[in-house]
């Protein structure tokens, strides 16, 4: 890493060894890496270089991918899958947080090449489906559940380092709620090719309901968007550009107006967000990327402009909204849920007192909060 990272909030090699071994397996972005992954990445990690990380990761991540090659020739189907789904969660670990170097974006190729054999296997089946967006193509995963003739459906995304491959688990709980679900990326990230900054960004959204609108095994005039992270900006922003179209939407741990303004974002991308893996500059640098910025100066002076609230938004017509975040988040502040609460019609909100970023709480799994909101999506668009 340079020297400015290191000084801006870099964690050092030790830490985010440490790190590794402390959340494979259970905290996001290491959810789904085995502990014995996680102690042979370490193990061979030397540096924190962005292209170092990559191959360590990939490394690990090709080995499953060729198991699962020879276990489908084996014709172990099942088992085949699941060394893929190995294979994409390495890889996946080795373009986080986001494909900015070559070592990085061939990681990031590799994901989704794995991520797709691993998808063979899963039930409901996922599709690959493209619509078009004013004169490009989106790329998403549709998933309609077997025995449900026209369900409602939700479109669901992440942020800045979690993208479409790595909502299966909230695509899972969904499904059992009764819903499809299509998963895509938001702008500025993945196999969307709509820059975040980009005016009314928002329309690669409103494109997925354009084209679900149209299709047959799923219900069009009930769509509900949940976004998490730094992608719950958008879903904020449709609740109110598309409230005539979406039946409920989920920002979870999204910023708003505060989280915007350099107040907030400055010690943040530099010294307070401790809970990202790799520390408060690597937040930093993959948000850059996101926005297209080079410097930190560059993301201070573009986010202002992202504001909710100095657009105009939050006193018109909204959809139905929960907000959900932690208390002690410090990537996404919580006077962001508050300032929801204070404009335009009635908001439902969980706040997690002892949370962090998305509402994460010690000693409690993440899928509870995952589990809550699909219960809302359910109370509020089906019964």
């Amino acid at each position: 890493m340079t020297d400015r990272t290191r000084m801006s909030g870099e964690r050092s090699l030790e830490q985010v060894q440490a790190e590794i071994l402390r959340r494979a397996g259970r905290n996001s972005p290491l959810e789904h890496i085995t502990p014995e992954d996680a102690q042979a990445a370490v193990a061979a990690l030397t540096s924190l270089d962005r292209d170092h990380w990559a191959e360590v990761w990939c490394t690990i991540g090709l080995r499953h991918e060729a198991r699962g090659d020879a276990l489908q020739q084996q014709g172990a189907a099942e088992a085949a899958s699941a060394a893929w789904f190995l294979a994409y969660a390495n890889c996946r670990t080795g373009r986080y947080p986001v494909a900015s170097t070559p070592g990085k974006i061939a990681a990031y190729q590799h994901s989704l090449r794995c991520f797709r054999k691993a998808a063979c296997s899963f039930n409901p089946p996922l599709q690959v489906v493209e619509f078009p967006c004013a004169g490009k193509r989106l790329t998403g995963y549709l998933q309609v559940p077997a025995g449900c003739v026209r369900p409602p459906v939700v479109i669901h995304w992440g942020g800045v380092d979690g993208w479409k491959e790595d909502r299966q688990r909230n695509s899972e709980i969904l499904h059992g709620h009764g819903f499809a679900t299509l998963t895509m990326d938001m702008p500025g990230t993945g196999e969307n090719p709509v820059g975040y900054m980009t005016p009314d960004a928002e329309r690669t959204f409103s494109a997925a309901i354009d084209w679900l609108s149209n299709r047959d095994d799923v219900d069009g005039s009930r769509i509900g968007v949940w976004g998490g992270s730094f992608g719950g900006y958008w879903a904020a922003k449709l609740a109110h550009v598309e409230s005539e179209r979406i039946s409920a939407a989920v920002i979870q741990g999204g910023n708003v107006h505060h989280g915007f303004q350099r107040a907030w974002l400055e010690p943040a991308l530099t010294r307070t967000a401790s809970t990202y893996l790799l520390g408060p500059a690597s937040l930093l640098d993959a948000r850059s990327w996101v926005l297209g910025a080079s410097t930190l100066e560059e993301v201070l002076s573009q986010a202002p402009q992202l504001s909710l609230k100095d657009q105009g938004l939050l006193d018109g017509p909204c959809a139905p909204l929960l907000a959900v975040n932690g208390k002690r988040d410090d990537q996404a502040p919580i006077d962001d849920v508050y300032i929801l609460q204070e404009h335009g019609v009635p908001k439902s909100v969980r706040v997690y007192p002892e949370g962090g970023h998305m509402g994460r709480t010690p000693g409690m799994k993440e899928r509870v909060i995952a589990e809550l909101i699909a219960q809302w999506l359910h109370d509020t668009m089906i019964r």
